[in-house]
């Protein structure tokens, strides 16, 4: 592993699935998505079936709090073991990975795999690291996913890391390179369940293309106005378990080999803001326990002055509330955080402490809210955050409130496919 520690990143030993694996079946979205929709994870099991495949080595958040959660929380680590011990994955390749994806809705979304030291990664609001949390941490979600990472002898990332480069310096040079060096794919695949196609290209580490990578994110950090190379898309809590295990790790370690202990780095995908492949969406909530009905007059009676209508009042912060009746903007003069999904998620929190058979589960998509919005429950739908003010709210305010944004819709996030090893 080559490392760059000016720019907090490394030239990972990258694992891939070994020639002939079926990579339409290896290859598995997020586990953080289809959290409400076990549908999908069953369709998905019966895509893989015996075949090697990632959902065999990572936790779908479906099953968290359910019967099924203990087995396969127990079958990730010997599953790991097993897929290594049988040559699953091909020998490890030193360096990055350029790689485009396309989805139904967008023709191409490029980035680069990379390693990023957790060193140099904080997740405290208002903190000056070069690798930064976007979203309040939600410390009671770790210790389950450092359990997972402790246990396990590779990592799979759905970590998405951005980076605040218009003039797309860093991925747009590496591109040029790699076309100019006529470098064959390494993987070249179409995604299960209609989410599209990727492609990944191999830089080894001291490549022109690599060199390209590294100093282009010199020049980026050079122009930071406080330092900020990436600040985490998608993946927050990978990230911060990852941080949270290294802690852990380092303190039986002497000063030499915490310097490059490969749990020190986690694999990422970093991506441009600026890439037209990326659409900022919001993070809506459906809320059970609960109808519309009763949440709309509980919403009246807690946001001073609010109102109800058919369309948003300009000046005011807005959100609409649907269920299985019409929809309903609720208006707010004096908000209680700048934000309308702060405000929102402040009213949620305080009905479910009042409450606790009222719960809420956080949904990528507003068909899926329509969906899950039946009797008994209702769903919020809320404007997304602008990526062209997205960097400046960070240095300003620090982070956004939990679950503010997404990038894209669900079947748009990252599909596990390359793998690490964190064990010396």
């Amino acid at each position: 592993m080559k490392i760059y520690s000016d720019v907090a990143v490394a030239a990972a030993d990258i694992l891939l699935p070994s020639e002939g694996t079926d990579l339409n079946k290896w290859a598995v979205i997020a586990c953080d998505q289809y959290t409400s929709e076990p549908e999908y994870w069953q369709k998905a099991d019966e895509i893989v079936g015996d075949a090697p495949s990632t959902l065999r080595i990572v936790l779908p958040e479906v099953y968290l709090g359910t019967d099924k959660e203990a087995d396969k929380l127990a079958s990730i680590a010997s599953n790991i073991d097993d897929y290594l011990s049988k040559g699953v994955w091909a020998p490890a390749i030193e360096g990055f990975i350029l790689l485009d994806r396309s989805t139904p809705l967008h023709p191409t979304r490029r980035g680069i795999m990379l390693a990023v030291d957790l060193e140099q990664y904080n997740y405290e609001p208002g903190n000056k690291a070069a690798i930064r949390a976007t979203e309040g941490t939600v410390l009671s979600r770790i210790p389950p996913r450092v359990r997972i990472r402790a246990n396990a002898a590779v990592e799979l990332p759905h970590i998405m890391l951005l980076m605040d480069d218009p003039d797309d310096k860093v991925i747009g040079r590496a591109w040029e390179s790699l076309k100019a060096s006529g470098t064959k794919p390494c993987y070249d695949t179409d995604l299960m369940q209609d989410s599209g196609h990727i492609t990944g290209y191999y830089a080894a580490a001291g490549s022109r293309i690599a060199d390209t990578i590294v100093d282009s994110l010199r020049e980026l950090k050079a122009e930071s106005s406080d330092g900020m190379i990436f600040a985490v898309g998608d993946g927050n809590h990978s990230l911060a378990s990852a941080k949270a295990h290294w802690d852990n790790i380092k303190k039986s370690l002497s000063e030499e080999e915490k310097l490059d202990h490969p749990a020190r780095f986690a694999l990422a995908e970093a991506v441009n803001i600026h890439d037209k492949g990326i659409d900022f969406e919001p993070i809506h909530r459906v809320v059970f326990g609960i109808d519309s009905k009763n949440f709309i007059a509980k919403a009246l009676e807690f946001f001073d002055g609010s109102t109800t209508g058919d369309r948003a009042i300009d000046g005011m912060q807005n959100f609409t509330v649907t269920g299985s009746d019409k929809d309903t903007v609720i208006s707010i003069p004096n908000p209680p955080h700048s934000l309308a999904v702060g405000s929102v998620q402040i009213l949620i929190d305080k009905l479910i402490e009042a409450d606790p058979s009222i719960s809420v589960d956080y949904i990528h998509g507003e068909e899926s809210v329509r969906k899950l919005a039946t009797e008994g429950r209702c769903g919020i739908l809320l404007d997304a955050v602008s990526k062209f003010s997205f960097f400046d709210t960070i240095v300003k305010d620090g982070v956004f409130p939990r679950k503010t944004f997404s990038m894209g819709e669900a079947f748009e996030k990252r599909f596990y496919m390359e793998a690490r090893k964190i064990e010396r």
